[in-house]
């Protein structure tokens, strides 16, 4: 326990660092999960075919979204928010239904007008449904717990992959060897910052390795500076700048859909961050998490976003770091706001190649699956239920990870569902729980 001025006991949760260090914790937050936030609004923007002036407003709109999703989560407002160091940003399984969405919308004079609608209702929707959906947590005892929070760390794996070979298999620059290169520099310049730098360091070794991974990289060729070429130097969103949200019933339950899936991997994150930092997410605290899910996504439509939930990734960096302190991440959440404020600065963040920031991601994801492992060993995985409990759910949540097209001739509201590895495996954990629970209860002795 940290302790105030006053001497009296502060939960690291509740501590509040001196300025320099929150503001740098804050920017290692950021700089763990800035690819993540561009990512969606990139990939639909391409998709719609906006222009760069465009396209920069729908990035400034999801950083700016996101930051103050993530503020809400830390800070709290009344019941809502998690006051946990909780990461809010655009999730990336809302991408596929918004390109449907979007597709069915050709001919509009703005096809995102339908998405800002669905979002919004969806939005609302979880904010009222946050109470009941909270007392999942009662179904969530250490193998359950254990398993997910494993399951989160695994699944994220391919994402770090991908930002050190590319996106693109077919691309001819897909695994290039310089890429691998840098991302292998990355991942060991991480490990030995974390191994022996002490201190304040200690806890920015991440930054550091990023830092120093982008210098590596500059002479290799690897930097993109055209982020610049369109990025103004300053731009306030503004409600409704990228559309005033239209309303179609077959949108709205396709982002009804994402959103149920997004608050239950938001569950899942919030239980798995509970055991990290050593305050257990209770039914009280989850509810007001989801609330602030709801709440985000809904502001996000208004402003020009898309649905916000948690950010795994950040996760990781509470567990490699230590640093548990939720104005960390509060301070995290008001440096996303300036970057969708101020473009150009969210472009020097953008330099950092993605070869390094997959070579780092490596070992924040590792880190997550290394708390589950440790949340297991405390599960009595000698008795045979729960070593099957733990069999089958990991080996349901791994089939999208493994073979992400598995599901692809499902109908698209099971695909969505089915497609999160950590929502197919939450559910199989939960259902197998309850399963081999009951039966061992009714068992003659």
């Amino acid at each position: 326990m940290a302790r105030t001025d006053t001497g009296s006991a502060v939960h690291p949760v509740d501590e509040v660092l001196p300025p320099t260090r929150l503001i740098a914790f804050g920017v290692q937050h950021v700089a763990a999960m800035y690819a993540g936030v561009v990512a969606p609004p990139l990939i639909v923007g391409e998709a719609i075919g906006l222009p760069p002036l465009q396209m920069t407003l729908l990035i400034g709109a999801s950083l700016f979204t996101a930051g103050i999703a993530t503020a809400l989560q830390a800070l709290g407002v009344w019941k809502i928010g998690a006051r946990m160091p909780f990461v809010n940003g655009v999730t990336f399984g809302s991408v596929a239904p918004i390109l449907a969405i979007v597709a069915q919308q050709s001919g509009s004079a703005n096809p995102l007008s339908v998405v800002y609608g669905a979002v919004l209702i969806a939005g609302a929707l979880a904010f009222v449904a946050a109470p009941f959906f909270s007392r999942l947590v009662r179904f969530f005892p250490p193998v359950v717990n254990g398993t997910v929070i494993t399951l989160i760390g695994l699944s994220l794996m391919p994402v770090a992959i991908k930002w050190i070979a590319g996106q693109d298999s077919e691309a001819p620059d897909y695994g290039a060897p310089q890429k691998i290169l840098l991302g292998a520099i990355t991942f060991v310049l991480v490990l030995l910052f974390n191994r022996f730098l002490t201190g304040f360091l200690n806890r920015i070794a991440l930054l550091i390795g990023l830092l120093v991974g982008t210098l590596i990289a500059w002479p290799m060729g690897l930097i993109d500076t055209s982020t610049f070429d369109s990025a103004p130097l300053f731009n306030l969103p503004m409600p409704f700048q990228l559309g005033a949200p239209a309303f179609s019933f077959t949108a709205t339950l396709s982002i009804c859909i994402v959103m149920l899936v997004a608050m239950m991997e938001s569950t899942a994150d919030m239980i798995a961050l509970g055991e990290i930092v050593d305050r257990p997410a209770d039914e009280k605290t989850i509810a007001a998490g989801l609330r602030a899910d709801g709440a985000g996504s809904a502001i996000s439509a208004l402003f020009g976003g898309f649905t916000c939930s948690a950010f795994a990734q950040n996760i990781g960096l509470v567990a490699l770091t230590g640093v548990r302190s939720r104005f960390v991440v509060a301070t995290g959440g008001g440096v996303l706001v300036l970057l969708g404020l101020f473009p150009v600065a969210g472009a020097v963040v953008s330099l950092v190649p993605q070869p390094v920031l997959g070579g780092a991601a490596l070992v924040l994801f590792g880190s997550v699956a290394t708390s589950g492992i440790r949340t297991l060993s405390t599960a009595a995985l000698d008795d045979p239920r729960n070593g099957l409990i733990v069999a089958g759910s990991l080996g349901l949540g791994l089939i999208p990870v493994v073979a992400p097209s598995f599901y692809e001739h499902f109908p698209a509201a099971l695909q969505t569902v089915l497609d999160s590895g950590i929502s197919t495996g939450c559910i199989a954990a939960l259902l197998l729980n309850l399963l081999f629970s009951h039966r061992k209860k009714t068992e003659p002795a």
